[in-house]
Formats: C-alpha cells, sequence, structure tokens
C-alpha cells in the first residue's frame, strides 16, 4: 500500500482543513515546494496535492505553489482542485503532473473523465469525496444524491488509474478513517481505491493495508502534527 503525503494548498500555503472548511485551515508552512522535499527525503514514493481555491473556483488557483513543487522533487505527484476541463488537464499533465484527480466533473461531465483517461491512460484519477455515503462536489460544498459505489462503478471500463475515496466527515479531524466504508467500496470495483481523510497514526495505515483491498492512503494533518513519523510509517508498511 502506498502512502502518499498531503500538501493542501491554499492561498500559497501548506494548510490542513477540519472536514473540508475553509475557515477552519490550519497553516503549516508558508513554503510548499521546502514541504514537498521534506517528504520526498523521508522517502515517499508519491505526493498528494489539493489546490483547495481551485476547488472552489473550479479553475487553477494555486499553480504558481504547485509548479514550484514540481521543479523540487524527483518523486510523481497527483493533483486535484479545480480541474474541469481537458484543456487545464493537458496544461497539467505537460507541466510534470504524473496524475490528475477530477473530482466535480466525475460527477457533472462524466464524459469528461472517460476522455481524459483514453488520452492520457494511467494519468488520470477520480476523486470522490463523500458525508454518509453520498458524493460532495465543489470543493464539498455541495451534495448531491449519487452514491459513492455507484459513481466509482460508472467508471469500471473507463480506464482511470485510480479512485481516491475521502470520508469528509474524518478529513482533518484526527479520529481514524472510514476503514469499513473504503474496503467496502475497494471490494465493489476493479479500480485501485486510495483512501483519504482521518488517517491519524500508523496503526490507522496499517489496519488499511491489512484489508488487502487498498491500495493507498493519504495523510495530511497527522504528518505535520508529528501524530505519524513519515520515515517510520514507511518502514511499518513494508513490514
Amino acid at each position: 500500500m502506498i502512502l502518499y503525503p498531503a500538501i493542501d494548498l491554499k492561498d500559497g500555503h501548506c494548510v490542513r482543513l477540519l472536514r473540508g472548511d475553509m475557515d477552519k485551515a490550519t497553516v503549516f508552512g508558508d513554503d510548499p515546494a521546502a514541504q514537498a522535499a521534506k517528504f520526498e527525503a523521508a522517502g515517499c514514493e508519491w505526493l498528494h496535492l489539493v489546490d483547495l481555491n481551485g476547488a472552489f473556483a473550479g479553475a487553477p488557483v494555486n499553480a504558481a505553489a504547485v509548479e514550484a513543487i514540481l521543479a523540487r522533487i524527483k518523486v510523481p505527484a497527483q493533483l486535484g482542485g479545480g480541474i474541469r476541463d481537458m484543456k487545464t488537464i493537458e496544461t497539467w499533465l505537460s507541466k510534470g503532473l504524473a496524475r490528475v484527480i477530477l473530482g466535480t466533473v466525475a460527477v457533472e461531465n462524466p464524459d469528461l473523465v472517460r476522455e481524459a483517461a483514453r488520452a492520457f491512460p494511467g494519468q488520470v484519477a477520480v476523486g470522490i469525496d463523500a458525508r454518509g455515503g453520498r458524493v460532495a462536489t465543489k470543493g464539498w460544498a455541495e451534495e448531491t444524491e449519487v452514491m459513492v459505489t455507484d459513481l466509482a462503478r460508472s467508471f469500471e471500463d473507463a480506464g482511470v488509474a485510480a479512485i481516491i475515496y475521502t470520508d469528509i466527515l474524518r478529513d482533518g479531524a484526527m479520529k481514524g478513517p472510514n476503514i469499513a466504508a473504503t474496503e467496502e467500496l475497494a471490494r465493489a470495483v476493479s479500480i485501485p481505491v486510495i483512501a483519504s481523510g482521518g488517517v491519524s497514526s500508523v496503526g490507522d495505515l496499517i489496519a488499511l493495508r491489512d484489508t488487502g483491498a487498498i491500495a493507498g492512503a493519504i495523510s495530511g494533518r497527522a504528518l505535520y502534527d508529528g501524530a505519524i513519523d513519515l520515515t517510520a510509517a514507511l518502514a511499518a508498511l513494508k513490514a
């Protein structure tokens, strides 16, 4: 199971939100590229980047910070937030991103996901963010009637590289991930599922890994708070 350290970008800073609330942002640093370099030095295999402003604006906002990160690191990075058209997808992948994450458009324009996955094999992931099993969009500000598993299954034949599943009520709350719901989703589809939201200890990571069904896990706040030591966590996952 791959551990993805998260760098969430708001106004050019490294932050973490509590349950997706932009008004409840904790700033952890003003040099995201330096933070990315620290994660890389600790041994991570991937980075997970989120343009939080972009998720609300519907277009990239923290592009300069993302580009600075990409210029600084050698490990692959995936990015979500505000990526809602083919031109933006093409632009990001041409700048060196390994993978784009499509969230809102997966609900509103699924044909775009299919088109992008065909055009860029292995470089398009779907972000599914949910409250109580229902998908939320537009930076988690809007709740839909779409069920998580239904949305995931609709992309079974699309060729997407992964599904990033976030339980919004767990995100940034340091109360553990929703292992049962994530495992259920992972077993319902053949697409690799990456868990996000609430990962707050090495024990959480081991529990996700030991389901035998989950391909990856994203952690943010716990790494910044020191609840998870990245080097130790990576070693534990390989044990």
